[in-house]
C-alpha cells in the first residue's frame, strides 16, 4: 500500500513540474500584473512582505516580492513546500514556536520571519505550481475565513494572469509554426484594411514580391506600384467591386518584381468581418510557371494544389509525431528545425523546376549545402514530389544521426553516398543506394531501442518508395542500403 501511494506521489508531482514547465515562467523577468498584486495584498493585510513563489525541482524561485529583494531558495526551507505538499493554505502565527518553523533559516536568520499566510497557486489543471504568501516579523492572530477566502482570490487572480501569459506563447509558439510552413510553402499570407489601405503581410513575401516588401508593400498604393501597368487598372476593377459587394476575391495578374523580374501572382481572398470592421484576408502564390505553360495551365494548378496540401499534411504529420519523442522544449524545436529544413530542401528543388519533379543532383547539392563532409555520385534522375520529399527526410535523418553520434562528430568524419539505377529494359529495374560513414571520433554501435527517426527513414523507404532499407554498424562507421524499385528517367 505504502509503494502504491509513493507512486502516486511521483506521478503528481511529475505533473505538477510537467505543468510548471508549461508556463515558462521560471527566471522571467519582472512584471507589473504580478508585482501589482503582491503590493496590494501587502497593503490590504498590513503585512510588510507578500511573495509570489513558483516551486521547482529542486528549488523554490519567487517571481514578484513586494518588500524583499527576489532570490532563489532551496525547496526544502520555507513556507512554500508545506503549502504545494498539503494542497490547502497554510498559516503559522508565531514561526519561532512552531515545530516545523523555529529553526527553519527564514526565521533564525535576517529576516526572523513570525508570521506566515499562503494559498496555492492553482493551475488549469489542478496541479499547485506555488504559493501566494503574506510574511511578517511579528507574531499575529492568525486570518479569519473571510480573509483567506479572500487572498485565494488573489491567488486566482494572479493564475488567471499567468495561464494568459501560457495561452499567449502557445498561441506565439503556434503561429511560428505556421510561418515557418508557410515560409517553405511559397505562399504569403495578407490582411487588407479597406478604410486605411495598410496590408500586413506573413509567409513568403521576399519571395514573391521582393525583399523591399515590409515598406514598399505596407500601404494600398505601394501594391499597386508594383503590379504591371497594364493589370493595374483590371485589379482596381475586381478589388474595387469586392470592397463594395464584399464578395470573394480572387484573381490574376503580373507584377514587376524588383529581383525576379515580371511574375504572375493569383491571390485569393475573403471578409472578415467583426463589428464594424471589414478587414479582406486571403492568399498570394506565384503561378508563372504555369502561366509561361498555359497548355499545362490547369494540371500544373492542380498539381500545386496536391502539393500544398501533402506539405502541409507532412508538416502536421512531423509535428504531431515530433512532439511525442521530444524530450523537451527545446529538444523539439531542434528536431521539427531539422525535418522542417529536410522538407525546405525537397521544396527549394521543386521550386527551382516544374513544381512535380525535382533533380536528385539538386536534392544532393542541398543535403551538401548543410552538411559539407557529405559527398556522393550517381546519375542525376527526376524525382516525383512524393520520392523527394521522402529522400529529402531520408537524408536528413542519417546527416543528423551522423552529426550527433556518427561520423560527422569527429573532424577527419566522412560520408560517401553512391547510388546506381539499373538500365531501362532490364527485367526487375532496381536502384541501390548506399550510404556509408567512416572517420568518426565515437565508436559506433547499434541502438538499443527504435528511435523516431529510425521509424521516419523506414516510412520514407518502405511506404512510401517501396523499397527496403539495411543497416550495418561496421568498424568504420554505419552503413545503410536502399534498394527501390527504378521507376525514375533520367534527367
Amino acid at each position: 500500500m505504502s509503494d502504491g501511494g509513493d507512486e502516486e506521489a511521483k506521478r503528481a508531482e511529475r505533473l505538477r513540474l510537467d505543468t510548471l514547465r508549461e508556463y515558462r515562467i521560471m527566471d522571467t523577468p519582472p512584471e507589473a500584473a504580478f508585482d501589482r498584486v503582491t503590493k496590494m495584498v501587502a497593503d490590504l493585510y498590513g503585512v510588510p512582505i507578500a511573495l509570489v513563489s513558483f516551486v521547482g525541482e529542486h528549488r523554490q524561485w519567487v517571481k514578484s516580492a513586494h518588500g524583499l529583494g527576489a532570490a532563489d531558495t532551496p525547496r526544502d526551507i520555507g513556507f512554500c513546500r508545506h503549502v504545494v505538499a498539503g494542497g490547502r493554505s497554510v498559516m503559522v502565527t508565531d514561526a519561532a514556536n512552531d515545530a516545523r518553523f523555529r529553526d527553519d533559516p527564514l526565521v533564525v536568520g535576517d529576516l526572523r520571519a513570525r508570521f506566515h499566510a499562503g494559498v496555492p497557486l492553482r493551475a488549469y489543471n489542478g496541479a499547485i505550481l506555488g504559493t501566494l504568501c503574506l510574511i511578517g516579523g511579528e507574531e499575529r492572530a492568525p486570518l479569519t475565513a473571510t480573509e483567506i477566502e479572500r487572498l485565494e482570490d488573489f491567488g486566482g487572480i494572479i493564475m488567471a494572469e499567468a495561464d494568459l501569459r501560457r495561452i499567449v506563447g502557445e498561441r506565439d509558439e503556434a503561429r511560428r509554426t505556421l510561418e515557418r510552413a508557410l515560409d517553405f510553402s511559397g505562399i504569403a499570407t495578407w490582411r487588407y484594411d479597406a478604410r486605411t489601405g495598410a496590408i500586413h503581410w506573413r509567409g513568403a513575401v521576399a519571395e514573391l514580391w521582393g525583399a523591399d516588401h515590409a515598406t514598399a508593400l505596407a500601404h494600398v498604393d505601394g501594391f499597386f506600384d508594383r503590379i504591371h501597368p497594364d493589370d493595374r487598372e483590371a485589379v482596381r476593377g475586381v478589388l474595387g467591386d469586392s470592397v463594395a459587394s464584399g464578395a470573394h476575391y480572387a484573381t490574376e495578374y503580373r507584377i514587376q518584381h524588383p529581383e525576379r523580374g515580371v511574375r504572375w501572382i493569383a491571390v485569393h481572398g475573403d471578409w472578415d468581418v467583426k463589428t464594424d470592421d471589414a478587414i479582406l484576408t486571403g492568399v498570394s502564390i506565384d503561378i508563372t510557371e504555369q502561366k509561361s505553360r498555359q497548355e499545362n495551365a490547369n494540371l500544373l494548378m492542380r498539381e500545386l494544389h496536391h502539393r500544398m496540401r501533402n506539405l502541409f499534411a507532412t508538416v502536421s504529420a512531423i509535428i504531431s509525431l515530433t512532439r511525442h519523442a521530444a524530450q523537451g522544449v527545446d529538444d523539439y524545436v531542434e528536431r521539427i528545425s531539422s525535418r522542417l529544413d529536410a522538407l525546405n530542401r525537397a521544396q527549394n528543388v521543386l521550386l527551382g523546376a516544374n513544381f512535380m519533379t525535382g533533380s536528385m543532383h539538386a536534392l544532393m547539392r542541398e543535403v551538401e549545402a548543410a552538411f559539407p563532409r557529405i559527398h556522393w555520385s550517381g546519375p542525376d534522375l527526376l524525382l516525383p514530389e512524393n520520392a523527394l520529399v521522402a529522400m529529402a527526410l531520408f537524408f536528413n535523418e542519417l546527416a543528423t544521426n551522423a552529426a550527433k553520434h556518427g561520423a560527422l562528430t569527429g573532424a577527419n568524419g566522412r560520408v560517401e553516398v553512391n547510388w546506381t539505377q539499373d538500365a531501362e529494359g532490364s527485367d526487375d529495374r532496381r536502384f541501390r543506394l548506399t550510404w556509408a560513414e567512416s572517420g568518426g571520433d565515437k565508436q559506433v554501435v547499434a541502438p538499443d531501442r527504435t528511435s523516431f527517426g529510425t521509424l521516419l527513414m523506414e516510412r520514407s523507404v518502405k511506404n512510401n518508395l517501396g523499397g527496403t532499407i539495411e543497416r550495418r554498424w561496421e568498424p568504420s562507421g554505419l552503413v545503410v542500403d536502399i534498394t527501390l524499385p527504378a521507376r525514375w528517367r533520367e534527367a
